[in-house]
């Protein structure tokens, strides 16, 4: 039995779902139940009814998935599959925070790739894909703290015309992207679109034809009057568009240093530490009580107001 049937077989007797994000490599991807965004993988995590949940990218999100499923066994293949966004905003650091301007009486809008303990001191979560929705719907007359992701948080306030304070947390990744590596790539393809993720700063999110989630851009690069299309994100998300886009030539937005970007933390997932975590049922992701039911409370705000 080789490691894709051996994977399958456990799935089945472990009654598991397998969940990935779309920046996992491509042949974990092709395993999965379920590719998607943040903001999908949630909505899935919370409709299974699998008594395993695998989840497939960063330690962020599995606990995500743990928090709205405190009766599964929620599985991650690395333990130490992390994310800059969420080291970016330590929850202690946040917590002083809004003590030192508790009379600002903050509406506190989390970005998802932040810790459970951070999630339990805000007052909603976003995904990049429903942010703009999320923000609208804040209290008027409420001052908004938008954590972690500055990027994000200034795209849209750019959207909204809604002011908010910016915790200054990025994501390395998006970091990368730099507005001479994309006019270079630009030069090479004269006549592509560039469709970016928010996460990137504004100098490249301004040579962008379309900023969006990973998830809307399979719907740009689909009906793109185009086939060159540059697509400046995490490299995996190159992968699931080449299955869905076909007739597409997606080309992988460079940095300054190489031709695309990986993450090295959605990188450590891999074949063999999926089939593992399935045989061993670990690493586990595990939450104290009262702490899970604070933090469960702004992301199932996010999922009703996101329909």
């Amino acid at each position: 039995m080789d490691l894709t049937e051996e994977i399958l077989a456990l799935k089945q007797a472990r009654n598991a779902v397998i969940l990935a994000h779309n920046y996992q490599m491509g042949e974990i991807q092709d395993l999965a139940d379920y590719v998607g965004d943040s903001l999908g993988l949630a909505y899935h995590a919370k409709a299974t009814t699998a008594e395993v949940i695998v989840f497939c990218g960063v330690h962020f999100m599995a606990e995500t998935a743990k928090i709205i499923n405190p009766g599964k066994i929620v599985v991650l293949p690395d333990a130490d599959a992390g994310c800059s966004l969420e080291q970016s905003c330590p929850a202690a650091d946040l917590e002083a925070y809004l003590k030192a301007n508790a009379p600002k009486n903050y509406y506190v809008i989390a970005y998802i790739n932040c810790s459970g303990a951070v999630k339990a001191l805000c007052d909603v979560i976003c995904t990049s894909g429903n942010a703009v929705k999320i923000v609208n719907q804040a209290p008027p007359e409420r001052p908004i703290l938008f954590v972690p992701d500055a990027n994000l948080g200034a795209w849209v306030m750019a959207q909204t015309g809604r002011q908010m304070d910016l915790w200054q947390g990025s994501c390395y990744v998006h970091l990368e992207f730099t507005r001479d590596s994309i006019n270079r790539i630009k030069a090479e393809y004269p006549q592509a679109l560039v469709v970016a993720h928010p996460e990137c700063t504004h100098a490249v999110r301004l040579l962008a034809d379309e900023v969006c989630s990973t998830e809307k851009m399979i719907g740009f690069c689909r009906n793109a009057p185009v086939r060159d299309i540059i697509v400046v994100t995490e490299s995996g998300m190159l992968h699931r568009l080449r299955k869905e886009c076909p007739g597409k030539n997606l080309i992988a937005g460079p940095t300054e240093r190489c031709a695309c970007a990986d993450c090295r933390y959605m990188k450590l997932n891999t074949l063999q530490k999926l089939r593992d975590c399935l045989a061993n049922l670990a690493p586990r992701v595990e939450m104290e009580e009262s702490l899970r039911v604070r933090a469960e409370a702004p992301l199932l705000r996010m999922l009703e107001q996101s329909r």
